[in-house]
Protein backbone atom coordinates (compact mmCIF):
# COMPACT_ATOMS: atom_id res chain seq x y z
CA UNK A 1 0.00 0.00 0.00
CA UNK A 2 1.31 3.49 -1.26
CA UNK A 3 1.01 6.01 1.92
CA UNK A 4 -0.19 9.35 0.25
CA UNK A 5 1.15 12.41 2.85
CA UNK A 6 -1.71 14.84 3.18
CA UNK A 7 0.38 17.72 3.16
CA UNK A 8 0.86 16.79 -0.65
CA UNK A 9 -2.42 14.89 -1.49
CA UNK A 10 -6.25 15.22 -0.02
CA UNK A 11 -8.25 12.27 -0.47
CA UNK A 12 -10.54 12.27 -3.83
CA UNK A 13 -12.40 10.15 -5.51
CA UNK A 14 -11.95 10.91 -9.59
CA UNK A 15 -14.34 9.42 -11.64
CA UNK A 16 -12.92 7.97 -15.07
CA UNK A 17 -13.82 10.97 -16.99
CA UNK A 18 -12.07 13.39 -15.08
CA UNK A 19 -8.83 10.51 -15.13
CA UNK A 20 -8.51 10.44 -18.91
CA UNK A 21 -8.63 14.15 -18.88
CA UNK A 22 -5.27 14.07 -16.95
CA UNK A 23 -3.91 11.69 -19.68
CA UNK A 24 -5.35 13.77 -22.28
CA UNK A 25 -3.66 16.39 -21.46
CA UNK A 26 -0.23 14.73 -21.11
CA UNK A 27 -0.25 12.88 -23.64
CA UNK A 28 -1.22 16.53 -25.61
CA UNK A 29 1.53 17.97 -24.19
CA UNK A 30 3.84 14.43 -25.83
CA UNK A 31 2.33 15.94 -29.19
CA UNK A 32 3.67 19.28 -29.01
CA UNK A 33 7.20 17.60 -27.54
CA UNK A 34 7.13 15.14 -30.85
CA UNK A 35 6.39 17.84 -33.23
CA UNK A 36 8.37 21.03 -32.23
CA UNK A 37 11.75 21.76 -33.24
CA UNK A 38 13.33 23.72 -30.69
CA UNK A 39 15.03 21.51 -28.18
CA UNK A 40 14.06 24.01 -24.87
CA UNK A 41 10.04 23.66 -26.31
CA UNK A 42 11.00 20.08 -26.52
CA UNK A 43 12.14 18.83 -23.07
CA UNK A 44 9.91 21.79 -21.42
CA UNK A 45 5.98 19.98 -22.96
CA UNK A 46 8.35 16.62 -22.43
CA UNK A 47 8.49 17.26 -18.78
CA UNK A 48 5.04 18.97 -18.44
CA UNK A 49 3.48 15.44 -19.95
CA UNK A 50 5.48 13.47 -17.18
CA UNK A 51 3.80 15.21 -14.57
CA UNK A 52 0.73 15.45 -16.31
CA UNK A 53 0.68 11.51 -16.51
CA UNK A 54 1.99 11.38 -12.38
CA UNK A 55 -1.30 13.24 -11.93
CA UNK A 56 -3.08 10.84 -13.57
CA UNK A 57 -1.54 7.71 -12.06
CA UNK A 58 -2.00 9.23 -9.22
CA UNK A 59 -5.56 10.00 -9.78
CA UNK A 60 -6.41 6.16 -11.23
CA UNK A 61 -5.25 5.53 -7.51
CA UNK A 62 -8.80 6.28 -6.66
CA UNK A 63 -7.54 7.82 -3.32
CA UNK A 64 -6.10 11.22 -3.90
CA UNK A 65 -5.51 14.25 -5.77
CA UNK A 66 -2.30 16.27 -5.76
CA UNK A 67 -1.91 19.40 -4.04
CA UNK A 68 -0.38 22.15 -5.36
CA UNK A 69 2.43 23.26 -2.78
CA UNK A 70 6.10 23.69 -2.65
CA UNK A 71 7.74 20.93 -3.60
CA UNK A 72 4.77 18.84 -5.19
CA UNK A 73 6.50 17.79 -8.32
CA UNK A 74 8.65 15.85 -6.41
CA UNK A 75 6.40 14.07 -5.12
CA UNK A 76 4.52 13.44 -8.04
CA UNK A 77 7.64 11.63 -9.67
CA UNK A 78 8.00 9.63 -6.39
CA UNK A 79 4.74 8.29 -5.80
CA UNK A 80 4.39 7.64 -10.16
CA UNK A 81 7.43 5.91 -9.82
CA UNK A 82 6.22 3.75 -6.53
CA UNK A 83 2.59 3.13 -8.30
CA UNK A 84 4.53 1.53 -11.49
CA UNK A 85 7.43 0.44 -9.93
CA UNK A 86 10.05 1.98 -12.00
CA UNK A 87 12.75 3.91 -10.20
CA UNK A 88 13.76 5.45 -13.12
CA UNK A 89 10.87 8.25 -13.20
CA UNK A 90 11.76 9.28 -10.46
CA UNK A 91 15.58 9.28 -11.17
CA UNK A 92 14.99 10.84 -14.66
CA UNK A 93 12.08 13.36 -13.90
CA UNK A 94 13.79 14.58 -10.69
CA UNK A 95 16.92 15.28 -12.83
CA UNK A 96 14.17 16.88 -15.34
CA UNK A 97 12.98 18.99 -12.71
CA UNK A 98 16.01 20.05 -11.48
CA UNK A 99 17.03 21.34 -15.09
CA UNK A 100 13.62 22.68 -15.22
CA UNK A 101 14.41 24.79 -12.17
CA UNK A 102 17.59 25.95 -13.11
CA UNK A 103 16.69 27.18 -16.52
CA UNK A 104 13.61 28.82 -14.61
CA UNK A 105 15.30 30.59 -11.66
CA UNK A 106 18.51 30.66 -12.01
CA UNK A 107 18.82 31.18 -15.64
CA UNK A 108 21.16 28.43 -16.75
CA UNK A 109 21.81 27.55 -20.27
CA UNK A 110 19.30 26.24 -22.05
CA UNK A 111 18.78 21.95 -23.28
CA UNK A 112 20.58 21.26 -25.75
CA UNK A 113 19.52 18.69 -28.62
CA UNK A 114 20.85 15.34 -27.87
CA UNK A 115 19.72 16.13 -24.36
CA UNK A 116 15.89 17.50 -25.14
CA UNK A 117 15.56 14.03 -27.72
CA UNK A 118 16.67 11.78 -24.64
CA UNK A 119 14.30 12.95 -22.33
CA UNK A 120 11.73 13.35 -24.94
CA UNK A 121 12.59 9.45 -25.53
CA UNK A 122 12.07 8.81 -22.38
CA UNK A 123 9.11 10.29 -21.66
CA UNK A 124 7.51 8.64 -24.31
CA UNK A 125 8.90 4.77 -23.12
CA UNK A 126 7.15 6.07 -20.21
CA UNK A 127 3.62 7.21 -21.54
CA UNK A 128 3.33 4.19 -23.78
CA UNK A 129 4.03 1.97 -20.30
CA UNK A 130 0.99 4.16 -18.68
CA UNK A 131 -1.12 3.95 -21.57
CA UNK A 132 -1.11 -0.22 -21.78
Amino acid sequence: MIHFETSFFQKFRFDEKQINRYFEAAFRDLKIAREDKFPEVRFTYSYQALIKAGIAVIARTGQVKVRSVPGHHVKILEKMSEILKNPDIFTIGNAMRIKRNEDLYGGAESVGEKEADDYLAFVEKVLKAVKA
